[in-house]
């Protein structure tokens, strides 16, 4: 086990010299807005439990707004569901309010229950000063999920609080691991290991810099679709293609962080550009595949609702002047998918598995990129 933001070694996106477009931050990453932490509890075990056919691999991904406060914090905020067969719990009232408040949590679907219980929890003893107070507050985390039932005992149900709580605890800023790590870690996209992936651009806007970071849980798309910076690498790398992703049966959740004071119906908008994203590596949204986009702000940091007074005062973008804020989100969505399978590591193929995952392997995507002259 481990619930260290330890980074991958593996070469990402720009290291193999993939021709992504853009300027990003210094890590390259979500945590790249300010005060974002991001922390991982990954399980990655090769013999079931006891009792267990299948070995667990699973994990639970933290992502911190305003890491460092010491009271809860609303967060502005949009929702962009593109296709539905998911769970990211909070939407509704990010829909209605506008904002949420604490972590934002993805694991695995059977997960969803014990980590928004272990979530809240941990905010109730992180936010002690707030929440024993006679002021009748509810706390609402917002969890995401996707199925990672082919290589990890999903129905196990491994995730307890204290594996919640590691990943809380273990946030931080700096670079982020990807790959086979906390929620991602037993997850497939396009046949091929997936899991975490980050990316991030800096745009200018009204004569100052800004960041957009993206964190993805890729477990979607079929071989065949795959695209990689408008190249069909899937056409040419179909060997080995488990029979388990012959159809679309996975998901990918996309959270879009930003430093830019942008209001709520701003941000629905641009978690909707997410589709566009995962669309550029080559995803129609099958049927069966949720994908589910959350978009949120660090800007404009306000008191919890009940605390603040009859008015505030916002800074909020001009709609006419988003177009390049657009275009790097997207941008920064499709390289971080990218980056999820080119940090994964093989998995599974033991004699308690059904199949064995094995990851792109980087020198035969250079071969295809560059006989299209990538």
């Amino acid at each position: 086990m481990d619930n260290k933001n330890t980074p991958a070694t593996k070469a990402r996106a720009r290291d193999l010299g993939l021709p992504f477009t853009g300027r990003t931050g210094p890590y390259n990453a979500i945590t790249d807005v300010e005060g974002i932490s991001v922390g991982f509890h990954t399980i990655s075990e090769d013999e079931p439990r006891p009792g267990r056919k299948r070995p667990v691999r699973t994990g639970v991904t933290a992502i911190l707004p305003h890491a460092g406060s010491d009271v809860p914090v609303p967060v502005y905020a949009g929702v962009h569901r593109f296709n539905g067969n998911g769970e990211m719990t909070g939407t509704h009232w990010i829909e209605d309010g506008g904002y949420f408040l604490g972590p934002v949590m993805i694991t695995n679907t059977h997960a969803v229950g014990m980590t928004h219980h272990a979530t809240i929890k941990w905010m109730l003893e992180r936010y002690a000063s707030t929440y024993d107070s006679d002021d009748f507050l509810w706390i609402m985390p917002v969890v995401a999920e996707t199925y990672d039932g082919v290589l990890n005992d999903i129905n196990g149900q491994p995730i307890g609080e204290a594996e919640v709580q590691a990943a809380l605890d273990a946030a931080s800023g700096g670079p982020v691991e990807e790959g086979n790590c906390g929620g991602g870690t037993g997850m497939i996209a396009y046949g091929f290991k997936g899991g975490t992936g980050t990316a991030s651009r800096v745009v200018e806007f009204g004569g100052r810099d800004y960041t957009i970071g993206t964190l993805v849980q890729a477990n979607h798309g079929q071989r065949d679709w795959l695209t990689i910076c408008g190249v069909p690498v899937g056409e040419h790398m179909r060997d080995g293609t488990p029979q388990s992703q012959m159809q679309e049966r996975g998901s990918i959740i996309v959270v879009i962080a930003t430093d830019l004071p942008m209001a709520p119906h701003q941000l629905q908008r641009l978690a909707r550009r997410a589709a566009i994203g995962i669309g550029r590596n080559g995803t129609p949204g099958g049927n069966n595949s949720g994908d589910i986009f959350l978009a949120f702000s660090t800007a404009n940091p306000q008191p919890m609702a009940h605390r603040a007074p009859p008015r505030l005062t916002l800074e909020i973008v001009n709609d006419e002047m988003l177009d390049p804020v657009y275009l790097a989100t997207v941008d920064s969505v499709e390289e971080a998918v990218v980056n999820a399978m080119l940090a994964a590591d093989d998995s599974g193929g033991t004699a308690h598995d059904r199949f064995k995952i094995e990851a792109i392997k980087h020198g035969r995507l250079l071969e295809i990129m560059r006989k299209y002259g990538r």
